[in-house]
């Protein structure tokens, strides 16, 4: 039988890189909707707010692994189990055409990959064995449309969506594996620019648990224009 949605009430979700505007949005919403949420970020007075919105925080490097690690294990020590991510760790560097994507803007930019990898494999399990495991990143339309004054910035998205449609791949395959229905979704939001539609894009989030997931996995799902 197929899956048969039944919201994110209940429900326990990690928003990566929640100090940000999205951040914010993302998890009120969330809250809002009755999930208990666990914000992230590297900037423990940032994550203050989020608290006091009901949030659990955790202050810590999502690009270290060492760092994840540790807070997997004792996420999981005290009986808690994710049923999903929400990625936001990132931000844009650019300009100056393909000569002036440096190094230095690139290994910035290229942390947000490094937090999604980390993160997802430390919360595999849980994701795999939750009824209804989501999720998602933001992305940028750059990746079907790269300029040269942000190649840097659109190859770090094309990799981060590449590796959530290997999360989409890896979900069908342990679901048909275990002879079950497909629980769990990984998607992509794409948009030109985040600016304006953080309330948007936390709305779409929550609604994620409201689909099943044989209908979104390995989706994108675009934003604003």
């Amino acid at each position: 039988m197929p899956e048969t949605p039944h919201g994110v009430r209940g429900r326990t979700v990690l928003v990566a890189g929640a100090t940000s505007a999205s951040g914010h949005a993302a998890t009120d919403a969330l809250i809002a909707a009755g999930a208990t949420v666990i914000a992230a970020g590297r900037d423990e007075a940032r994550l203050a707010p989020l608290g006091a919105l009901g949030a659990r925080t955790a202050a810590l490097d999502l690009a270290d692994a060492a760092s994840v690690e540790a807070f997997a294990e004792q996420v999981d020590a005290e009986g808690v189990r994710l049923d999903g991510i929400v990625h936001l760790v990132g931000g844009w560097r650019g300009g100056g055409g393909l000569t002036g994507q440096t190094d230095a803007d690139y290994r910035a930019l290229e942390a947000g990959l490094t937090a999604l990898r980390h993160v997802t494999r430390a919360f595999w399990d849980d994701l795999v064995a939750s009824p209804a495991a989501r999720v998602s990143i933001v992305s940028s339309t750059a990746v079907a449309r790269p300029l040269a004054g942000g190649a840097n910035y659109a190859a770090v998205k094309a990799a981060e969506e590449t590796w959530v449609r290997a999360m989409a791949q890896g979900f069908a395959k342990a679901a048909r594996e275990a002879g079950d229905p497909l629980r769990a979704a990984a998607v992509v939001f794409r948009v030109r620019a985040l600016a304006g539609l953080e309330d948007d894009l936390a709305a779409r989030v929550v609604r994620l648990w409201d689909a099943a997931a044989d209908e979104i996995n390995d989706t994108v799902i675009p934003l604003g224009d």
